[in-house]
């Protein structure tokens, strides 16, 4: 693999400008870690903001800010304050972040936010842009440059690009209400490979998909005109031996060294050696529910009295933009709850909550870490959630007990914490009770489980398994594209082409020549496939037939005044140009009373599908279905006709968001070779797109000229990506 940059909101790098004198200060988050080990081994860039307002840097400052930034392979894409303020604080964080936490009720729906975001999201893409080059790899990440995948792919087509959502992915019924869903969709669509926290989110997004975009899904792939695009769970880990190291280091520090908190909670032991201390460390957020944790703690003392005075909870809750409203009104409320609990439970010698709202140091961490019998996440939405595994890690006697709320991403690893619903306050206050009160025996049963799972699968894991991946959907794009007709293919076809003298050329319609509609009616040809066709016609060395599934008269009245053969329903009809209408099969339509009703069935059953009767065919089109049920029922009716068949001579042919019933011993491959006996051509070309067109790409002689419209697997000799690539394969063939 080539050169693998990174782009994330900010670098990995905090600034610090004193005197003139620039200090680079590397960042300790799970990101930063795991990902500087991945962009400095495959020689890339780290591409992002640097943290400072553009306006508030000296030009002359600015450039020797870039210059340090440099040697670091780190790349500025510098933003000022109002950028700041409408991308970053505005839409990324008053739109997106709400949305996609189920806080509806929080959005800003402005649109001078989108537009902001759109400009922003161009500029992270443009200096990346700059720095790639073909064949290189780019990693993108989270939520605030969700439109760069697309930027840049569209841009330049051979760079993979991976990108990785940090945050959960919301439910089709919540992604619908933003204006902007559809551009979101097709931002992260430019990506190769995408990774979420955990397959629930990853299959939120491809409902999304299925809904809004229409695109074909199968297992973790989605199917778009021109690739493969691999969607798979990475769930991200902590670098554990970091913090594991860290907590034998707290303990192993002799009493002149401890830090002020470490020797005052050695004292606290001492004087109350019986006392429990509960955790909670949080970014002050209304998505991590800290005010049902409050009242979930205020009810445990309630309810459980023997514990009053003999346990604190220890609520560290770190500052976060503090000046939006909801997060004001989020800090009064703890406010006021913190004050409830101490209020009516503590006393001269017993405060109920220690409350600290501030961030701290690491090694302050680690100590709270390491010195807490009970740690406490409930958020009610969380993309993943690393404190609950720094805890675990933190834990060198293997004690202790994590109660996990089951909406955070992490609870899907940490089956051996006690998990909780954390809209149940009840349920949290019991759980605080059985955590308090677990034997030793089981919390290091537990413990050992979480530790050994948690070590093995670190932020280094989880970054080289995203690596990993990447080379593998790169990999599946190159044997994709394999067959892909490009310029010597084009020119071999187009020399054959032109040094024969009767040519056999069979196109089928749907999917091929004009693309599918939710209205099968509404495909007629247009304009430009109309002229097309004319200039194949004027060569009289071509005998051009559509070769199509479509009933007799649709294509009929469409081509009339064309010089085209006809072949319809599969095989059973063909039609000469200037002659009548031919059966080509014995066919009999004496099996619709049977098949019929069972297809009504599925009609009333799901809602904006409809049957389409052929003269020996009947057809289920699901398209405008809702894509999730569609699915369901379209199985379900394959396997009702699969008992219903065996006894009439029928098949069962899937097309695109179709099932079709027809008579058997029929197909375009039979009704192709029928077309070229006893004629000398010596040049056969065949184009389609779905598997009904496999049977004529197997029975042509080997000698033709075979290309599939999409990018599956085929016995087509060839590919194109769409519709658009099969009229302009056309039009240069006949230049």
């Amino acid at each position: 693999m080539n050169r693998i940059h990174i782009v994330s909101n900010r670098l990995p790098v905090s600034i610090n400008v004193n005197d003139d004198q620039i200090e680079l200060i590397p960042s300790v988050g799970g990101l930063a870690t795991g990902m500087r080990s991945v962009y400095k081994a495959y020689k890339g860039k780290w591409i992002g903001w640097p943290g400072l307002p553009s306006d508030d840097i000296d030009q002359k400052l600015s450039g020797r800010i870039d210059q340090a930034l440099e040697k670091e392979d780190c790349v500025s894409v510098h933003l000022s304050k109002k950028e700041i303020d409408l991308y970053y604080d505005g839409f990324s964080n008053r739109t997106i972040w709400p949305l996609f936490h189920y806080f509806a009720q929080y959005i800003d729906y402005d649109p001078e936010l989108w537009e902001t975001f759109v400009h922003v999201n161009q500029k992270f893409a443009n200096k990346a842009l700059e720095t790639l080059e073909e064949g290189d790899t780019i990693w993108i990440h989270d939520y605030q440059l969700l439109l760069v995948p697309e930027m840049i792919k569209s841009k330049k087509p051979g760079v993979t690009v991976g990108f990785f959502l940090h945050i959960p992915f919301p439910s089709f019924e919540v992604f619908r209400i933003l204006p902007w869903r559809k551009e979101l969709i097709q931002g992260m669509l430019g990506a190769d490979l995408i990774g979420f926290h955990t397959y629930d989110y990853q299959r939120h997004f491809f409902s999304s998909v299925r809904r809004l975009m229409g695109y074909d899904i199968s297992f973790n792939r989605i199917q778009i005109e021109d690739r493969i695009i691999i969607v798979d769970a990475f769930p991200m880990g902590i670098d554990y031996d970091k913090f594991k190291n860290a907590a034998i280091g707290v303990i192993q520090k002799p009493l002149q060294e401890k830090s002020k908190l470490h020797r005052e909670l050695e004292k606290y032991f001492l004087l109350s050696p019986d006392r429990k201390l509960i955790l909670s460390i949080d970014r002050l957020d209304y998505s991590k529910g800290i005010p049902n944790r409050l009242q979930a703690f205020l009810k445990f003392l309630e309810t459980y009295p023997e514990f009053v005075g003999k346990v604190t909870l220890i609520m560290l809750a770190v500052p976060s933009r503090g000046t939006v409203e909801h997060y004001i009104n989020l800090k009064k409320e703890v406010d006021e709850l913190v004050g409830k609990v101490n209020g009516q439970f503590g006393n001269i010698n017993y405060t109920p909550v220690w409350y600290f709202y501030r961030s701290m140091p690491f090694e302050n961490l680690i100590e709270l870490y390491s010195s807490c019998d009970v740690c406490l996440v409930t958020p009610v939405r969380d993309g993943m959630n690393l404190v609950a595994k720094e805890y675990v890690a933190s834990r060198t006697n293997r004690t202790g007990v994590i109660i996990l709320s089951e909406m955070a991403g992490v609870a899907k690893e940490m089956g051996e914490a006690l998990i909780i619903n954390p809209n149940n306050i009840k349920e949290i206050a019991d759980s605080i009770k059985q955590a308090l009160t677990m034997p030793l025996d089981e919390q290091r049963e537990r413990m050992i489980f979480l530790q050994d799972r948690i070590k093995r699968y670190d932020v280094f894991k989880w970054s080289s398994e995203f690596v990993k991946s990447l080379s593998k959907v790169e990999k599946i794009q190159n044997s994709m594209h394999a067959k892909r007709v490009n310029s010597i293919i084009m020119e071999k076809i187009r020399s054959d082409y032109q040094n024969s003298k009767l040519r056999a050329i069979f196109l089928d319609y749907d999917g091929t020549l004009t693309g599918f509609k939710k209205n099968p009616n509404d495909a007629k040809p247009n304009e430009e496939l109309h002229q097309l066709l004319y200039q194949l016609e004027e060569d009289p060395r071509n005998v051009i037939t559509i070769i199509s599934g479509r009933d007799r008269a649709s294509l009929e009245t469409w081509f009339e005044g064309h010089k085209i053969n006809l072949i319809v329903e599969h095989g059973v009809w063909s039609k000469k140009v200037d002659r009548e209408w031919k059966m080509l099969s014995n066919a009999t339509d004496t099996w619709k009373s049977s098949i019929q009703p069972i297809l009504e069935t599925f009609v009333d059953r799901t809602p904006g599908t409809f049957i389409e009767e052929k003269n020996y065919s009947l057809v289920w089109h699901f398209r405008k279905a809702e894509p999730e049920q569609a699915d369901l029922r379209a199985n379900e009716l394959k396997d009702e006709l699969t008992t219903m068949i065996a006894n009439h001579n029928l098949e069962i042919l899937e097309g695109n968001k179709v099932i079709e019933v027809k008579t058997g011993g029929i197909n375009k491959g039979i009704a192709a070779l029928q077309f070229l006996k006893n004629k000398d051509f010596d040049f056969v070309f065949a184009v389609g797109d779905d598997w009904t067109d496999e049977y004529m790409f197997k029975e042509l002689p080997e000698s033709a000229h075979t290309i599939k419209v999409g990018l599956k697997h085929t016995a087509a000799k060839y590919k194109v990506e769409s519709v658009s690539a099969v009229r302009t394969f056309l039009a240069d063939l006949i230049k």
